[in-house]
């Protein structure tokens, strides 16, 4: 068969066996490999009628139905088979849910990331998912924005870290590996600098802007290897990123070389016509996809005829199609499709899902995603030799899908796992200190007041889901008063609070960032016991804290810290691990201070607004141990170096604790005179340090000077030669950071040329 047909043929190259596809295909055949549409919807009008190259969000007892449809098509062309498999194999059940990405990006650890990453890939692989849509790199500076808690926090350098290390994972040794998955960047690019914190509204950016913050997480996990991008739902300037030939073929394909595959988010090519109204039609818009070179077009079922009416009328070309059909059929001849479908595989899953291994994984995720913000007095801790009462209160100290976040069990994108709850296999933090607390320990759990809830979803005409407005939990005074009850008898009350999924979330942005339902009232009552308080707060994204929980005690965040969360967090509260977890993104004091970040543009006038300060509560790269790291002797070896040279620092860390601890080291670089205004700190590169107690360690610093980059006013992003300050230290905050000054010269000025 293969010398008749030589697509069929491995030993052909993916550029013969692609033309060789494309040269016997219809135009029907070829608009059809663009679609991907909703496999909860009709299968045999997909794949029968429609030729779709792509299927998501597929029930399993719906995937062998789709192969097997695919059998009686002329060509027998695979489907790629996609769903959002985000931190862990989310929406299966018995499969591995670790932290969000928020919470993954607490550890600053890109390996464990990366092995978080290797371990979903393998656990999604057999069950027939080959794309997973998946890291996010937006940047969450405005945090009203319901999509915070799937992102890496607020730093392009973190974001391009932790998502070349997650692309890494998932995409294994190359995507023909049996255990490796496509990853898709997303959302390309600037989706998250939304306009009052409102989700897919138009983006107030300009291309400088983009360049300096927004794009460089995709182009280093686009030059890292990363195969597909997912395109954003909002506008930039008035084109949608859909329609956006700068950004697309310009800057992606053009300046980036970029050759892999891009998809529209949900309906985008739809949302022309519909919603954002710069096409008149489907075929307008297909005609608008087409040019702009989109290939995989999301549930926008009409593309297809629309693409064709577009052909037929002379809007586009079939040419200018095939170069779409190209890329897609290159992806499945890269991922072997042709030769191994990779079907479901029920031994494989057995076998590989929810392992003891990948559930330790887990485990470590959440240790290291705590964020030890307070502890007065060094109350954590706590003792396990004495006889504590400890009272377990809050609406979250016991939720298991408020725990796991949103995209995850039951939180409404995947229809058939709707009702998937995994009580038997999340910890808790009611259930984890049941298993760790020390014998001599009484402990109480009264979860007090609720958070609330929106009415029953309800789904717009493109197949979106729609929420409406949030609805508070009243208070129940009898349960409130047992709660509080149970505190003032403790002697350490641990007060667990936060947000849920009705809160955060693709379409739930926020206009407040407050504790909703009695949580304040909770916090409030139960500080006035007197009782010692540990306020934990598990939500998807910072929230804004009343007085009562910002002077508790010991304040520890966790950001949806997955399956193994409450385990994780009462090894934290009773000494057995360390907490090392650091802030990717700022805790603020007010909602009115938002977009808040640290990396701000220099020239804003004063220190505060007339009645707040611009400071945040907590800022970027805060965290406590059980111990405390002193910085001293930052020295710059060379201080004198040019743009192609390697910076070279070294600083002392020292533990002045008395327990073992690990220490995230920052390194900001501070460019003293620019030419346009700029940031007045950048990250720029991290390490970690074990340290026991008392031990001091001399760390070496090598930093490319070609990092140390501005974007000019055309848009160029360059070194400029004069004077610099290195900065390290605990967080990006001044009074947290040593100073070592430094200068790049122009290479003709520098006394070794």
């Amino acid at each position: 068969m293969s010398a008749a047909q030589p697509y069929l043929d491995p030993s052909l190259s993916i550029a013969e066996r692609v033309e060789d596809l494309l040269g016997r295909m219809t135009l029907l055949e070829k608009v059809g490999q663009m679609l991907q549409l909703n496999a909860q919807e009709d299968l045999e009008d997909i794949v029968l009628n429609r030729h779709a190259g792509s299927i998501l969000h597929t029930p399993p007892e719906r995937l062998a139905v789709a192969h097997d449809l695919v059998q009686q098509t002329r060509l027998r062309i695979p489907l790629v088979v996609a769903d959002d498999c985000i931190h862990g194999h989310s929406f299966w059940p018995g499969a591995t849910i670790l932290p969000s990405q928020l919470g993954m990006a607490c550890t600053w650890n890109p390996d464990l990331v990366r092995a978080g990453a290797r371990m979903t890939a393998v656990e999604v692989a057999p069950t027939g998912i080959h794309w997973t849509f998946s890291p996010v790199l937006c940047i969450g500076r405005d945090l009203r924005w319901g999509r915070v808690d799937e992102t890496f926090g607020e730093d392009p350098h973190l974001l391009g870290e932790l998502g070349v290390a997650m692309v890494e994972g998932y995409q294994g040794s190359g995507l023909d590996d049996p255990t490796a998955i496509l990853a898709c960047a997303k959302h390309f690019a600037g989706y998250s600098e939304t306009i009052g914190g409102r989700d897919a509204s138009e983006a107030d950016i300009s291309r400088r802007k983009l360049r300096s913050w927004f794009l460089p997480p995709f182009e280093r996990v686009a030059r890292a290897g990363c195969r597909s991008f997912m395109l954003g739902y909002e506008s930039i300037d008035g084109i949608p990123i859909t329609a956006n030939e700068w950004v697309l073929s310009d800057v992606l394909r053009g300046e980036w070389g970029f050759t892999g595959t891009l998809v529209t988010d949900w309906n985008n090519v739809g949302s022309l016509v519909t919603d954002q109204k710069v096409a008149a039609d489907i075929t307008e818009a297909a005609a608008i996809a087409i040019t702009c070179g989109n290939d995989f077009v999301m549930t926008t079922p009409t593309f297809f005829e629309g693409a064709q009416d577009a052909v037929a009328k002379g809007l586009v070309t079939e040419a200018q199609v095939d170069d779409q059909v190209r890329r897609i059929l290159a992806l499945k001849f890269a991922l072997g499709l042709f030769e191994n479908p990779r079907h479901a595989d029920s031994e494989r899953q057995q076998a590989v899902i929810g392992t003891a291994e990948h559930r330790e994984l887990a485990l470590e995720q959440a240790r290291r995603s705590l964020v030890l913000l307070r502890n007065e007095d060094a109350l954590l801790p706590l003792d396990r030799s004495s006889s504590l009462k400890v009272a377990v209160v809050g609406p979250n100290a016991d939720d298991v899908q408020n725990q796991l976040g949103d995209w995850a069990g039951g939180s409404g994108q995947v229809e058939w796992m709707a009702d998937y709850l995994p009580r038997e296999l999340t910890e808790t933090i009611w259930t984890g200190l049941q298993q760790v607390a020390p014998q001599g320990w009484k402990l109480t759990h009264v979860r007090g007041v609720g958070i609330g809830q929106s009415e029953q979803m309800g789904v717009l005409p493109d197949g979106q889901p729609f929420y409406p407005e949030f609805q508070p939990e009243p208070i129940d005074q009898a349960e409130f008063d047992r709660a509080v009850e149970a505190a003032r008898a403790a002697d350490v009350a641990v007060v667990v609070v936060g947000d849920n999924i009705a809160l955060t979330g693709e379409g739930r942005s926020t206009a407040t960032l407050e504790l909703m339902g009695g949580q304040v009232a909770l916090l409030d009552a139960v500080a006035a016991t007197g009782t010692p308080m540990v306020v934990v707060v598990v939500s998807g994204k910072p929230l804004v804290l009343p007085e009562s929980a910002r002077n508790a005690a010991a304040l520890v965040w966790a950001f949806n810290p997955g399956m193994r969360g409450g385990l994780a967090f009462a090894e934290l509260l009773t000494g057995a691990i360390e907490p090392s977890g650091r802030l990717p993104i700022s805790i603020p004091r007010h909602v009115g201070q938002q977009p808040l970040f640290y990396n701000q543009v220099r020239g804003v006038h004063g220190q505060g607004y007339a009645d707040l300060t611009f400071d945040p509560l907590y800022g970027f790269g805060q965290g406590l141990g059980y111990t405390r790291f002193e910085y001293s002797d930052l020295l710059v070896t060379n201080p004198e170096v040019t743009e192609e040279e390697m910076l070279h620092a070294t600083v002392v860390v020292r533990n002045t604790g008395s327990r073992p601890g690990r220490e995230t080291v920052q390194v900001y670089v501070r460019d003293v005179v620019t030419s346009v205004t700029w940031a007045d700190r950048e990250l720029k590169h991290f390490q970690q340090v074990d340290l026991e107690a008392g031990e001091s360690r001399l760390l070496q610093i090598d930093l490319p000077v070609s990092a140390c980059t501005i974007v000019d006013r055309h848009e160029r992003r360059v070194v400029e030669a004069g004077a610099f300050e290195l900065l390290v230290g605990h967080s990006s905050r001044t009074q947290d950071l040593l100073a070592a000054s430094f200068e790049v010269v122009a290479r003709e000025q520098h006394p070794s040329c």
